[in-house]
């Protein structure tokens, strides 16, 4: 069984895709990125700002599944410039006291509007 997640809390998707998928007991959440869900815009001051937003972002996504961070098991962090992998970490580890998940952080050349972090993450309930 797959059932569309939505949440309005979060930005709605810019494209053909869902912001989650949950499968069973498995929620597949997409990248999410700084967007202001309230002005549409970016909040990207600085890197640990717009880092904060993206995982505020991930958890109105979670809580509209009934899930929170304690469910994730798998993030995927894709970052424009590897040098802020640090201040990225320092936000991101705020988010999993105990037991973090699985991830993989990529750089790449761009992010949809041309953001500086997107993440996305797996959560099982």
């Amino acid at each position: 069984m797959k059932k569309t997640i939505y949440a309005p809390e979060a930005p709605a998707p810019i494209g053909p895709y869902s912001q989650a998928v949950l499968s069973g007991n498995t929620l597949y959440c997409s990248g999410q990125i700084a967007l202001d869900t309230k002005t549409g815009t970016l909040v990207n001051e600085t890197i640990a700002v717009e880092t904060q937003k993206v995982m505020e972002n991930l958890a109105a996504v979670l809580a509209a599944a009934d899930m929170n961070y304690t469910h994730v098991v798998k993030c995927s962090i894709f970052i424009k410039n590897m040098d802020q992998f640090g201040e990225i970490n320092e936000v991101y580890a705020r988010y999993f006291d105990e037991d973090p998940p699985a991830r993989e952080t990529v750089e790449v050349a761009r992010l949809p509007k041309d953001v500086a972090v997107e993440i996305s993450c797996v959560a099982v309930k």
